[in-house]
């Protein structure tokens, strides 16, 4: 069960334990910070990203589809057009920076752990309500946002040598944070509504999947280097 006072995502963060700490605190993660990330796995990472980004804007179609008022239609509406109208250009713009052309991102192909992720994600979107979608969801929402602020506190992230610092500014900037700490927010909400301390077990069950599927995700990275 959950514990007074903390939330549904503190709960579930903490019923994750070592998996949770294994994901945010992945080697893949530590090479981003200190800057010795392979090139070439950061690359695989950013094409698959790309990938799974098209996944999420189908989740937010998904959530739409599974919301039980006006209020939470037009926030998975928001989240799918930010999606598809703000971040996906963002992301192609990065990757361009990295040498990589919107026909290379149109050209390959999901590796075995994106379409798991993604796959998982969709599965329990379809199969549960809008609660069990979010909570399938928040490793990768709400986790970026909690490695970025820590990789952005350390001082060798911020080094001027380190080719990975944009990519931390981006998640560690207050925009992201802020949009992190809605999330949080909405989850709460949404678990207030939907049951979600009666069913704790069985969305800590679905949260501790995803959270290892999103490390896998990062091991895939350095697998392809």
């Amino acid at each position: 069960m959950t514990q007074a006072g903390t939330g549904l995502f503190a709960g579930l963060r903490e019923a994750a334990g070592d998996d949770w700490r294994h994901y945010v605190e992945h080697p893949f993660v530590r090479g981003l910070g200190n800057g010795s990330l392979p090139e070439a796995a950061f690359r695989h990472y950013l094409v698959q990203d790309y990938l799974f980004l098209i996944q999420f804007a189908r989740a937010y179609g998904l959530a739409a589809y599974k919301a039980d008022t006006l209020a939470e239609i037009r926030a998975a509406s928001d989240g799918l057009k930010a999606l598809v109208e703000v971040e996906m250009d963002l992301h192609r713009a990065y990757c361009a920076d990295w040498g990589i052309v919107e026909a290379d991102l149109e050209a390959v192909e999901a590796d075995g752990a994106t379409l798991a992720y993604t796959a998982y994600v969709l599965e329990r979107g379809l199969a549960g309500d809008l609660l069990d979608l979010r909570v399938a969801l928040a490793p990768c929402v709400i986790g970026y946002g909690e490695i970025g602020a820590r990789l952005g506190a350390e001082a060798a992230a911020r080094g001027a040598g380190n080719p990975y610092g944009p990519w931390i500014e981006m998640y560690a900037g207050a925009e992201y944070q802020a949009f992190m700490r809605a999330e949080v927010a909405a989850l709460d909400a949404l678990a207030a509504g939907r049951g979600g301390s009666a069913r704790f077990a069985q969305l800590a069950e679905t949260f501790r999947t995803a959270t290892r599927l999103e490390a896998a995700f990062w091991q895939a990275g350095l697998d392809a280097a």
